[in-house]
């Protein structure tokens, strides 16, 4: 009796058992990826956490953001109008950045800080915060794969999203203080949503009479989730207002939805409803974040509203059409066509009669979406670029589940072909996932987008893969002993298909999920930059306190400023900016809290580009008093500068600092080179090298001793100390990063030439840095080539990162009084100084004279410290080490010389204010021998000491781009 008992209770038990864990049981997985998730990006954090509370953080972006996030919490809940703390002279509206991820880091701050977070909790709310959104996408992905293949599709889904170790994973991480992961969260909320919207309007089939009638009973349940979908995109774009490409693709999903519909006889004011209230909604929010008056995609801008309203009125016009098309006698297979050839009349008119909104949608589609359209200078963004081998980038990214979604994709596209159900929502995937993948294509950045696709279309794959065996756990054990082996081993193969390229031993070393979140680091640059930043920020006035001004007051780090009528702040007397390539722009905004003049927005990129590539100081000087009127300096010849100046007025805001480092003159040359003519080519090629004639290896050094890289402001700054020049003088070295370079000829060992490009263009690399990876990797290359090998020119080592003042400059003026002296003879100044480094160097200058013995030279260095930060300018980390700068003149008659000689010391002031000092030069008593050759010889052997000097190699750079945002 006790027996039987038991054996029932068990047949009623156990398939209550199986039913409550099929239910539920994705609720433990779904927490057990989250908590993954988590501890897979939250390894490094320790290495973003410092003991005097400094930021540290991954990508150059993460700067940006940490501005925005500081800003808003002193501003809370505003986000910054308009930034005047970048891009000057004229400010910029930021856009992409302070919008609702930095308002929600924010929130949650305040939350913890009860109203008022110390500096301290608003940073490690914002480490922490991107990896929990990363780990939260797995919400709406699980809900998205069990709408496409049931709860196991979901949970395939999640796994997949927890293990693929590319984009997604690695702009998640700690440190990556980024608008990507709430992109792919929002993103994902959005497709969900819209989804649902969908469904319950199969359900309900609103159409128009429904709305006559004002039959809530039917309309309701389609209108809250379209509105919901609706409010979700508007969050989306919130987040990120370039996702206005999600309405583009939206808008080709109801085009070739509502065209399905209606050839099938089905009526288009189903899916129209979804589409006129969601993007209705979501015309109405974006509407009300614009800020940006005009047609920009980075900016809260008139788009998008207006691209969500002519998706949500094209809904409703091609659902009125098909009515009209009903009262015509043609076939309904024609309706598509009707459409497409309506949509080029309007592409047509906009082209004609809206030229700014026509390029602004054609500009985002080729340079975001299509893979063809890109610049030159998208090219230089190593995160805009296309992968070079798209179908290896993707098993790089995804493993052979980018294969298998391309599988769940065509199991989609076949249902109606197979007579099993088809829905609508079914659709949106299709062409969400192929613009997505698109996107990938267009830029490697962009796969952080795919992975969303990947993971939600393997539901259907694998889904489709279980249906085979016609299996349901709902049916208790008697169906797990009824299954076959054949299909326990296809069930093995498909998950090994999955998941065997994400997890050891397959996957390579260092490339599974927890690997690469334990590689997260501090951004390079801003650790290399941190020391010369915090310089800056210590021993240069504030903005607004140039000379004494005393107006910093009027531009606060944490203030609000309105955006400007004609785009270009005013900034107070006693402003100043800071000239330095386009990738370090945040860094100096937050760790120096000085005013860039470029900044990672690519704003001023070409006429930063011009300044470091001007190939006389004259020119730049030229180039930085144009930019200080706020007018383009992009192309224009020395005369054009000079008619811009004249006609401008007359601003005391100036450039007054250069900033260089080590990659700036090495691997990101090429880079900057890009955004001003001439090319490349021209500053690493001798002048009269014609592409056809072939370089010995013995005649490299003589050949490559003088290429135009010299004679560039960047590489007389950088390597020469600005050694000859008028107007910058050094003032600060890194003190904790050296870089050592050097330069090299690629030989081919058959001919013991040069080799040379297809173009002509000969193999040499120029101040390579020994420590870039990229120079490692190449010099491994060639010892390992049997026909190459590599022929050193030359090496070099100097501080990573150099600071240089601009300022007037003291004109020494005086006369030779000697009958005998010849126009064109010089007068040598030659000042022996110490960096904060303990390098010591000479500056030397020359002056020629006239025929009167007449002279004038101008040096930028002083021989006193008399002037600080508290007077409003700077603290020299470069002092003179004598009191007076010695000067000479040398007349040579036949073999005998005459020399005069002189010491005049040069006061700070006289420096700043540009003021002319009379010298005096006396004639000495000397040897025959011409004394010039002692003089450069110990001018040459005080260049050797500091490290600085030119060798035969000169400067150049790589012809690899290395620059990122």
């Amino acid at each position: 009796m006790s027996t039987n008992t038991e054996h029932v209770e068990e047949e009623e038990t156990n398939p209550s058992i199986l039913e409550t864990w099929d239910d539920w049981y994705h609720i433990p997985v779904i927490g057990a990826v989250i908590l993954f998730m988590l501890w897979v990006r939250l390894q490094s954090y320790s290495a973003f956490t410092t003991e005097d509370g400094t930021p540290s953080l991954a990508a150059v972006d993460s700067w940006y953001h940490w501005r925005t996030i500081e800003w808003t919490a002193e501003n809370y809940p505003y986000t910054m109008p308009y930034e005047i703390w970048t891009g000057f002279p004229t400010g910029r509206y930021v856009g992409q950045f302070g919008t609702l991820f930095d308002q929600l880091i924010v929130t949650v701050a305040m939350i913890v800080g009860l109203g008022d977070p110390s500096t301290e909790t608003l940073y490690t709310v914002s480490l922490i915060a991107v990896p929990v959104m990363a780990a939260l996408v797995a919400i709406p992905v699980f809900y998205i794969g069990r709408r496409l293949g049931g709860t196991l599709g979901g949970v395939v889904s999640i796994l997949l999203l927890a293990l693929v170790p590319g984009q997604f994973l690695t702009r998640t991480t700690v440190g990556q203080l980024q608008h990507h992961v709430a992109e792919v969260l929002f993103m994902a909320i959005a497709i969900l949503a819209l989804m649902v919207a969908l469904r319950a309007a199969e359900r309900e089939q609103p159409i128009y009479e429904l709305l006559v009638d004002k039959d809530w009973d039917t309309l309701r349940e389609p209108t809250i989730y379209s509105a919901l979908a609706g409010l979700a995109l508007s969050l989306y774009i919130w987040v990120w207002p370039p996702g206005v490409v999600l309405i583009g693709i939206l808008a080709i999903f109801f085009t070739v939805q509502l065209s399905l519909d209606y050839v099938r006889n089905i009526s288009p004011d189903h899916v129209a409803f979804v589409g006129a209230t969601s993007l209705g909604i979501t015309a109405l929010v974006t509407a009300l974040l614009i800020e940006d008056p005009g047609t920009s995609v980075t900016s809260f801008s008139y788009l998008q509203p207006l691209s969500a309203a002519l998706v949500a009125g094209g809904c409703v016009f091609m659902a009125w059409f098909a009515r009209q098309w009903n009262g015509l006698d043609v076939d309904r297979r024609f309706y598509p066509a009707a459409i497409g050839g309506l949509l080029a009349v309007t592409f047509g008119v906009m082209w004609v009669v809206l030229p700014d909104l026509f390029g602004t949608i054609v500009d985002n589609a080729t340079r975001r979406v299509l893979p063809f359209g890109e610049t030159a200078t998208d090219l230089t963004i190593q995160e805009a670029q296309p992968p070079g081998d798209f179908t290896s980038f993707m098993f790089d990214e995804f493993g052979a589940a980018f294969y298998t979604m391309l599988a769940g994709l065509g199991l989609l596209i076949a249902r109606p072909f197979l007579g099993r159900e088809y829905r609508t929502e079914y659709t949106l995937i299709i062409v969400w996932s192929l613009f997505l993948m698109s996107m990938a294509a267009t830029q490697i950045r962009f796969s952080y987008y795919l992975v969303l696709a990947v993971a939600v279309t393997n539901a259907v794959f694998v889904a489709d893969v279980v249906r085979l065996f016609d299996f349901d756990i709902r049916s208790g054990v008697n169906s797990i002993r009824q299954i076959e082996t054949y299909q326990v081993i296809v069930l093995f193969m498909v998950a090994l298909l999955l998941f065997a390229p994400l997890l050891p031993p397959i996957a390579q070393a260092g490339n599974t999920a927890w690997e690469q979140g334990s590689y997260a680091q501090p951004h390079d640059d801003a650790t290399t930059w941190e020391g010369s930043n915090h310089w800056l920020a210590e021993n240069t006035p504030e903005p607004g306190n140039w000379g004494g001004a005393d107006n910093a007051s009027e531009i606060e780090y944490f203030g609000s400023y309105d955006y400007p009528e004609d785009g270009n702040f005013d900034y107070p007397v006693g402003s100043y900016g800071v000239m330095s390539w386009w990738d370090y722009g945040h860094l100096l905004t937050t760790q120096a809290e000085r005013i860039p003049h470029s900044n990672p927005f690519q704003q001023n990129a070409r006429s930063s580009s011009a300044f470091l590539t001007a190939e006389s100081e004259e020119r730049a000087e030229l180039i930085l008093d144009a930019i200080a009127t706020g007018e383009s300096v992009d192309d224009h010849s020395n005369e054009e500068l000079e008619q811009l100046i004249a006609n401008a007025d007359q601003t005391d805001e100036e450039i007054r600092y250069v900033m260089i480092d080590d990659a700036m003159a090495s691997g990101k040359f090429s880079a900057i080179t890009t955004w001003s003519e001439p090319g490349h080519s021209h500053y690493t090629t001798p002048e009269d090298h014609d592409g056809t004639e072939q370089i010995d290896r013995d005649e490299v050094a003589e050949v490559f001793n003088d290429v135009p890289y010299d004679d560039t402001v960047l590489s007389s700054l950088y390597f020469n100390n600005a050694v000859g020049m008028e107007n910058y003088r050094l003032v600060h070295e890194n003190e904790e990063h050296e870089t050592q370079f050097m330069s090299y000829a690629i030989i081919n060992s058959d001919t013991d030439q040069v080799l040379t490009a297809e173009d002509g263009t000969p193999q040499v690399r120029l101040n390579q840095d020994l420590s870039s990876q990229h120079t490692l990797l190449e010099l491994q290359q060639i010892q390992q080539h049997p026909n190459l090998e590599y022929e050193e020119i030359g090496q070099r080592e100097t501080a990573s990162v150099k600071t240089y003042e601009r300022v007037d400059g003291a004109t020494l003026s005086g006369t030779i009084d000697d009958e005998n002296v010849s126009a064109g003879d010089v007068v040598t100044a030659t000042l022996e100084l110490e960096t904060n480094t303990g390098t010591t160097f000479n500056y030397t200058q020359q002056g020629e004279v006239d025929e009167n013995g007449a002279f004038e030279l101008t040096v930028p260095y002083a021989t006193d410290d008399e002037l600080g930060v508290e007077d409003g300018y700077t603290d020299s980390a470069v002092q003179a080490l004598d009191d007076e700068y010695d000067l000479s003149f040398t007349m040579a008659d036949g073999e005998e010389f005459t020399v005069y000689q002189g010491a005049q010391e040069i006061p700070e002031s006289a420096v700043i204010d540009g003021e002319t000092i009379d010298v005096e030069l006396e004639e000495v008593e000397t040897e025959d021998e011409d004394p010039a050759d002692d003089d450069e010889d110990e001018a040459a052997d005080d260049g050797e000491e500091a490290g600085d000097d030119t060798v035969a190699d000169e400067e150049a750079a790589d012809d690899e781009t290395d620059d990122d945002v």
